[in-house]
């Protein structure tokens, strides 16, 4: 079983601060991402930024895209990012569009989707998917269980890549093992860290313990 990459999500405010902090963070991690919040702040900028700083690693453009696939992903990809989110409500066609400008999409699963709809995803040749906890979802109370785990093998049994994230940390890496996770996604578990490259390194050694 592979081991798992590690990614970190840049969702600040500001470019300062998330070049400030990846900066830090950078070396102990595989994948860096230009996050939603920072691209609507500053366009793809930081993706530009990400890619100097890192010509080695691989960077997403976490548009999570719902329409003009073909745009979005081609403003993505000369940039400089690899991967690039859509966001699972964006129909096929949007999708394939996006394919054809970045040819490594990651369907973001939000909401309510069927499993009918992953079938047509892999049909149409997307091979990643992104099982989130969200940002609201973990404020109101809600914490990774066995449900999620369940969801997360049927992708995978679907054919998908599938990378997690949503409030992990340390702690809730072990609750993966024994589960060909493609990408673990942190945030706040290293952007918030007084020591941002400590708080990624500890995740990469924690990932490490378990798959190898």
């Amino acid at each position: 079983m592979n081991v798992p990459n590690l990614q970190i999500a840049l969702d600040q405010n500001t470019l300062e601060d998330a070049l400030g902090i990846v900066k830090q963070a950078g070396p102990a991690v595989d994948v860096v991402e230009a996050g939603t919040i920072l691209q609507l702040q500053v366009g793809n900028v930081a993706i530009k930024c990400l890619r100097k700083m890192f010509p080695d690693k691989i960077v997403v453009s976490d548009t999570k895209c719902a329409d003009a696939g073909g745009t979005v992903a081609r403003n993505s990809r000369e940039a400089g990012a690899d991967w690039m989110t859509v966001i699972c409500a964006a129909t096929i066609p949007t999708m394939k569009s996006a394919k054809k400008e970045l040819s490594d999409l990651q369907v973001e699963l939000y909401g309510d989707w069927t499993w009918e709809q992953a079938k047509a995803w892999r049909k149409a040749g997307i091979d990643q998917a992104v099982y989130h906890q969200s940002r609201d979802a973990l404020l109101a109370g809600e914490v990774w269980g066995p449900k999620d785990l369940k969801v997360v093998k049927q992708l995978i049994d679907l054919g998908f890549k599938v990378s997690v994230t949503g409030g992990l940390n340390v702690d809730t890496i072990k609750l993966f093992k024994g589960v060909p996770v493609f990408t673990f996604i942190a945030g706040r578990a290293i952007t918030g860290a007084d020591d941002p490259y400590i708080a990624a390194k500890k995740l990469k050694d924690e990932i490490k313990k378990y798959w190898n």
